[in-house]
């Protein structure tokens, strides 16, 4: 027999095929074997009544809406209309928690919890609620019948609260709406956290998705000096919503040999009986924080710096442990059918209604509570007080301990511009300078992600105050690795994400920067996390964070070797399906802006700020003064570039931009157009600020009407030159009134490894084309700038064939100069 699966169902495993017409039983209330360990008979009995306690408060969230205690017979109008959740993988977690509990009480620890497996949402809302924290936070919640009632009623019902650990859910941090990040999470909220202890839950199903599968690497950028210490707990159930799980069906050799290939040292703890399974997880808990606390002594006190194998613990137990054996003739606990809601007919089918009942009953619910509904006091002795409760651990709910960032004045980095464009800069070199202060300022709460590109995005100024985090083995020849760094790279997008996830939550700052063709990687867990902030904004207990910053550099329009596949504007789009009050997008021209625009960022709160800024020398439009300024606004004509706005007069056509290389670019065209078209008046218009193209009731930046119109026109035309794809431009502003005037050139999927300026002219973005954009739809020129227009058809073709012979741009465009 599979030890994860329980012996009752194991009976029955022959009966596979049978449904809906047999019979369906109840579990058996058993009574606790006493089995040796380390646990005396007095709290073995405790500690099994604590994980019954939060048992039976979790079927009851899944089935009940009335007769909490079930003092009646169960009736339909006692069970919800609509059974939604999921208890296959809870009875799992609450013996997890009510055993963490007992370490936190004996060892006084600082300790948070996260909960991997999908949907398990009851088992966390039960122990917050027999902790206390629950009713402290929600009042209309008490720690009793009322309260419990309540707590059933809300659950996975119109207004409650979802069958995840939410951010309704008192010390989650971690939300699981997709598996795959619990244990990147713990390793964040672990970075910089001496004290801290995170008992992270990984579920089987989730151990088979991709980022999980790197996660356990993460072991690697852990210092046992510096940081605090991750525990995982593999619960291996055997199941998914339908199939097995690969790693519980593999022969235990091998799992535990892949393990230790990570670098864990594991401990099993296997069984469907409660007794033994209490006295093996017991054990277990204690000899890996017992190891766990060598392994810091040695570190802190010894300075042992050899990468230890860190503790973990393997925990198989039978899917929906303690559920009805069998339903229908189909056995369940133990098995797929466990996953989601054992008994799906509970309100209608009598025989169901009368197992759930034998269900709950089995849990002796008279044992554990009162008269009044409220936890005997036996159980309530089992609770750590204070913040020590793991649902109340202010770690998992960083705003509380966010310390502001001590950041140097950016201004101070900024570039001399004596001229627009007179220098050229690599803009993200120039931000590297000021990061490397920022770093230095911030020695234990600020960290910089980077899968392998931070040197490739020009940050590494950085690494002149410090190194990169490395604690597996340094070669000879390795360079600025550093057991104390505070730069961590990995070529993994999904554990740079998931790092940085857990230090945000936990109360810390820091940037993710990475190519931008690639960030698309973690799309979904940008999803998640801009869900949590967006949820945890309408809780009142919840503290707002620090943003989630990202840093896009090698970006589509200068990807000179790397080619097509490195050529993908799309994470804007992206981004901006998201909540307004949640997601920021800047598009900075240049350095000085750059720099403006990012200090911005670190000093903000619980938003997500996505900067696209090139690595390549490229001119410098502003002063720091004016940067200052033009960031403030969002917004802005640029006076100097166009024609006719200094002499306050209207203008026949607007150029507008959005990110370093198109502002480039309609420079370039707004020179030809003044050289060649002198009458022309020409406004130019750049856009920093995304958001500020959004109307003002759809966006906190959003222009109003009257503002958008001032800038750009109610009826001139628009030729608009965007860093993405240009449908992006359109989505935000077909509600203005000149749409119809708008036209927007940007990437539309060509791309090859080529010249920056062919590179824009595959895509109909170049000077070249804008002029012809500009002489095609302002009415006056038609005819009487066919001539240029020509002109410009003839410029294009020549600068193709340059590229072509030569293998670089073609000098009048490489060596072109604003004056």
């Amino acid at each position: 027999m599979n030890p994860g699966v329980s012996a009752r169902a194991a009976d029955t495993e022959g009966d596979n095929e049978t449904s809906g017409t047999g019979e369906t039983v109840a579990p058996v209330p058993y009574r606790l074997t006493r089995r040796p360990g380390p646990l005396e008979t007095a709290e073995l009995e405790a500690l099994d009544a604590w994980w019954r306690a939060a048992n039976y408060l979790s079927v009851g969230q899944i089935y009940l809406m009335r007769n909490e205690l079930v003092r009646e017979p169960l009736r339909p109008e006692h069970i919800k209309p609509r059974l939604l959740g999921h208890f296959g993988t809870v009875p799992g977690l609450n013996l997890v928690w009510v055993h963490a509990n007992r370490a936190i009480r004996a060892r006084d620890l600082d300790a948070v919890f996260v909960a991997g497996p999908g949907h398990g949402g009851p088992g966390p809302n039960a122990c917050a609620w027999l902790e206390g924290t629950y009713s402290e936070l929600y009042s209309h919640i008490p720690r009793d019948a009322e309260g419990m009632r309540e707590l059933f009623a809300q659950f996975s019902y119109p207004g409650g609260v979802p069958s995840h650990c939410a951010p309704n859910t008192p010390g989650s941090f971690h939300e699981g709406g997709e598996l795959g990040y619990s244990l990147l999470h713990a390793y964040g909220a672990a970075l910089d956290n001496p004290d801290l202890t995170v008992f992270c839950v990984i579920g089987d199903g989730e151990a088979e998705t991709g980022p999980l599968a790197g996660s356990w690497h993460a072991n690697k950028f852990l210092n046992a000096a510096r940081d605090g210490a991750v525990l995982p707990i593999l619960a291996l159930n055997e199941y998914k919503i339908a199939n097995p799980t690969i790693l519980a069906r593999i022969p235990e050799s091998e799992l535990l040999s892949l393990l230790r290939g990570y670098g864990y040292d594991p401990i099993p703890v296997t069984g469907n009986d409660p007794g033994a399974v209490h006295q093996q997880m017991a054990r277990a808990v204690d000899e890996c924080l017992d190891r766990i606390a060598a392994i810091q002594r040695a570190a802190r006190d010894d300075g042992a710096t050899a990468r230890p194998a860190w503790p973990m613990i393997i925990l198989r137990t039978p899917k929906g442990w303690t559920c009805p054996p069998i339903v229908d003739g189909d056995p369940v606990e133990g098995t797929f059918r466990a996953h989601q809601v054992p008994l799906s007919s509970a309100r209608d089918d009598d025989r169901h209604r009368v197992v759930l009942e034998q269900w709950l009953r089995s849990y002796r619910p008279e044992e554990l509570f009162d008269a009044n509904g409220q936890p005997k006091p036996e159980l309530l002795e089992l609770n750590p007080t204070g913040a020590r409760r793991m649902s109340a651990n202010p770690a998992a709910n960083g705003g509380a301990l966010l310390r502001d960032l001590r950041l140097p004045d950016w201004r101070d980095s900024g570039v001399e511009v004596s001229a627009p464009g007179a220098v050229k800069h690599e803009a993200t070199r120039v931000l590297g300078g000021w990061l490397r202060e920022v770093t230095r300022l911030n020695p234990d709460n600020f960290l910089t992600f980077a899968p392998d590109e931070l040197a490739s995005n020009r940050l590494q100024d950085i690494l002149e105050v410090t190194g990169r985090d490395w604690q597996a083995e340094i070669g000879e020849y390795d360079v600025k690795l550093d057991r104390s760094g505070r730069v961590i790279e990995v070529l993994s997008e999904h554990m740079c994400q998931g790092l940085l996830e857990g230090y945000l939550l936990t109360g810390r700052h820091g940037v993710f920067t990475c190519y931008e063709a690639f960030i698309h990687i973690v799309d979904a867990m940008f999803n998640q996390h801009a869900k949590w902030l967006d949820a945890s904004a309408e809780i009142p207990w919840r503290q707002p964070i620090a943003s989630l910053n990202y840093l896009l550099s090698s970006h589509v329009w200068r990807q000179d070797h790397n080619g097509f596949t490195h050529q993908d504007p799309g994470f804007l789009d992206v981004v901006l399906n998201k909540s307004p009050r949640i997601v920021r997008v800047y598009l900075p021209p240049d350095a000085n802006t750059l720099l403006s625009t990012y200090d911005h960022c670190l000093r903000s709160r619980h938003y997500v700020n996505v900067v696209v800024a090139g690595k390549q020398p490229q001119e410098s439009w502003l002063t720091v003064e004016q940067a200052a300024v033009h960031c403030a606004r969002g917004i802005g004509i640029w006076t100097w570039a166009g024609n006719g706005d200094a002499e306050g007069e209207s203008p026949d056509v607007v150029l507008a931009c959005a990110g370093d290389v198109p502002t480039l670019e309609t420079l370039a065209a707004a020179a030809i157009l003044r050289e060649r078209l002198p009458d022309l008046r020409v406004r130019v218009v750049n856009v920093i600020d995304l958001m500020r193209l959004l109307p003002q009731d759809e966006h906190p930046h959003g222009l109003p009407d009257r503002e958008f119109d001032t800038l750009f026109t109610r009826d001139r035309p628009v030729v608009f030159a965007f860093h993405g794809y240009p449908w992006l431009v359109h989505r935000l502003t077909y509600r203005r009134t000149n749409h119809d005037g708008l036209h927007v050139r940007g990437y539309k999927e060509k791309g090859t490894t080529t010249t920056p300026f062919d590179m824009v002219m595959l895509n109909d973005l170049d000077r070249y084309h804008l002029v012809m954009d500009v002489i095609d739809r302002v009415p006056a020129l038609r005819e009487k700038a066919a001539g240029l227009r020509q002109e410009m058809v003839d410029a294009r073709w020549q600068a193709r064939a340059w590229t072509r012979e030569h293998g670089e741009d073609i000098p009048v465009v490489a060596d072109w100069k604003w004056t």
